[in-house]
């Protein structure tokens, strides 16, 4: 068998001359080189198949697999957003609960403070919502946004925190004030009656003699009612010579008033008795002529003078 290779340059050829067992060998080298690139092309086309059938049709050239990654994405971005959502609503519904409860706590200090402070009716109204208005500048009604919400939240809490220590400040000042007065000892120790004694010197009425008299005596009919001048405690309350039926009050512990001669007494030692409170009955018990009221003022274990206290304005 000749074989011819013809070469590329000016057709040049050389020729081969195969015998006997070298043709068998070249028609084997033959037929493996044919059958080689059969099996590669066939493959190829294996392989272009099958990657044909994965990948499938596509939308704006995404396959439908794609696709459906992505809504899962999206479903799972969804999930979280909506409980990270819930979460600061709850956070939100918290945070409103309690300053809607500081509020409520809030219109009741500015309720007593009003009344306390003996406002007119209707000056501070914390039961109704406040009045507001005005034109809308802008003709446009726009919803919040979380953000700001969280913002005007924390304003508010802010805002509710100053009026609170605010409200406490002057509480705790007409609190002490209202102290202050129930202990300011002025007025007559009768609701009913008239001076009969002045303080000082005078005309004793068993002896005739003249004699010192520590306070100022009211007299009134019997069993009329005889009344705490401050607040105060009671420090005695029963017979004492010369006084007969005593009650004794202190207040602040420097200023103390005596109310004696009493047919009835209605408190007790240690009581907390408040001004204008009545503590005993008018009688005629102990140096007596009849039934009034011995009044007097002892500051510092020294009589005063009542009627500086008794003629002073009230608080």
């Amino acid at each position: 068998m000749n074989i011819i290779f013809v070469g590329k340059k000016h057709g040049q050829s050389r020729t081969f001359v195969l015998k006997g067992r070298y043709i068998v060998l070249f028609i084997f080298f033959i037929a493996a080189i044919v059958f080689y690139a059969y099996m590669a092309g066939a493959q190829h086309s294996t392989w272009t198949v099958e990657r044909y059938v994965d990948a499938g049709p596509t939308i704006d050239g995404i396959t439908l697999e794609a696709w459906k990654k992505r809504l899962e994405k999206q479903k799972a971005s969804i999930k979280e957003l909506r409980v990270t959502a819930n979460e600061q609503l709850d956070a939100l519904t918290l945070r409103l609960g309690e300053l809607q409860a500081k509020m409520v706590r809030l219109d009741a200090l500015g309720s007593r403070l009003t009344e306390v402070a003996k406002l007119e009716n209707g000056e501070f109204d914390f039961q109704n919502v406040p009045a507001l208005g005005g034109p809308n500048e802008s003709g446009v009604d726009e919803s919040y946004e979380l953000q700001d919400l969280k913002q005007m939240l924390d304003g508010l809490e802010r805002q509710i925190a100053d009026r609170e220590q605010q409200l406490d400040l002057l509480n705790e000042m007409f609190v002490s004030r209202s102290i202050e007065d129930q202990l300011f000892i002025a007025g007559r120790p009768i609701s009913r009656g008239w001076m009969s004694s002045q303080y000082g010197y005078r005309t004793d009425p068993f002896s005739g003699k003249r004699a010192w008299h520590a306070g100022v005596d009211f007299a009134g009919k019997e069993g009329s009612e005889i009344i705490a001048v401050a607040s105060g405690i009671v420090t005695w309350a029963s017979d004492r010579y010369g006084y007969g039926q005593l009650v004794e009050i202190s207040h602040s512990g420097k200023v103390a008033t005596r109310y004696a001669h009493c047919k009835e007494i209605l408190v007790k030692v240690g009581d907390v008795v408040q001004k204008g409170q009545v503590i005993a009955r008018m009688g005629s018990t102990g140096r007596s002529t009849g039934p009034h009221v011995h009044f007097e003022v002892v500051k510092e274990n020294k009589s005063q003078n009542p009627i500086k206290y008794i003629n002073r304005a009230s608080r």
